[in-house]
């Protein structure tokens, strides 16, 4: 198995990555059914038979997890996704990779940098005073 170099990374994710965050709306009323009101997520999604770069991933970084996720939708294919939950392991290694490792797309580029300063903020324990979900809600927003 030919090793995986950080530029290859890069390129993956610039295409195919994504920085993300779950974040409860603070004026919603309607209960949600998740664990915690702010989920960061790294993630990579590639059809199935390109899985293997999933796992070469998952063996580079030395964190996160590689999911099956089937699509039904015609004229789509079942994919399988590379995904880091772990804030530690975000924080301390894929944050890191990327700071590094500069992406190219300004949008993904842009999403990486709200990413980091959310991430900043739940390290913190914002999350779980209002005025710090508002401000993490207003900041996600602004992800694409």
């Amino acid at each position: 198995m030919e090793k995986i170099n950080p530029n290859y990374i890069v390129g993956l994710v610039d295409g195919e990555g994504s920085f993300t965050v779950y974040v409860k709306n603070p004026d919603s009323k309607k209960e949600v059914k998740r664990r915690t009101k702010v989920e960061p997520r790294f993630y990579l999604k590639l059809i199935a038979k390109d899985k293997k770069i999933l796992y070469k991933l998952k063996k580079y970084f030395g964190c996160g997890n590689v999911y099956f996720q089937p699509d039904k939708r015609k004229n789509h294919q079942d994919c399988y996704r590379f995904e880091v939950a772990n804030r530690n392991d975000l924080e301390k290694i894929i944050i890191p990779f990327f700071k590094r490792n500069s992406l190219r797309l300004r949008s993904k580029k842009g999403d990486f940098e709200i990413f980091c300063r959310i991430i900043k903020l739940v390290m913190k324990n914002y999350h779980f005073k209002e005025s710090g979900l508002r401000k993490i809600y207003a900041l996600k927003q602004k992800m694409h």
